[in-house]
């Protein structure tokens, strides 16, 4: 039987960073930073399926944890760009981890159905 001291604790702070990383589009956002700094119609373009809602929501996310930085050129037009900070710079390896991950084990093709879902769809055929 196990006591209290068996059982794994949760780190606090990688609960909250994997939390924070794990949001959907924010690590395609923080890839695409890691190339380069973009303008957000870049952003857009670069990552297939975001709206342009998300996008935002996400970018004030990251700008607010300090891991994104927004600037506004002063040109006509103004001009506005985003960019990793020194924090976002830091995830590169965690990100490139998951990369080197995700060429090994992740397939492109979708997956086969699974359980209950399969057998509705024979049931169907």
């Amino acid at each position: 039987m196990r006591t209290p001291q068996d059982i794994p604790s949760l780190c606090e702070r990688f609960h909250r960073a994997s939390e924070l990383i794990g949001r959907r589009w924010t690590g395609a956002i923080l890839f695409v930073l890691l190339k380069a700094r973009c303008r957000f119609a870049t952003l857009r373009s670069a990552i297939p399926g975001i709206t342009d809602r998300m996008l935002s929501e996400r970018l004030q996310e990251l700008e607010h944890e300090g891991i994104v930085e927004r600037t506004v050129v002063p040109e006509t037009p103004v001009r506005v760009e985003y960019a990793l900070t020194e924090k976002g710079r830091a995830l590169a390896s965690a990100i490139g981890a998951i990369e080197k991950w995700a060429a090994q084990w992740i397939s492109l093709q979708e997956p086969a159905a699974r359980g209950p879902a399969k057998a509705r769809a024979r049931r169907r055929a």
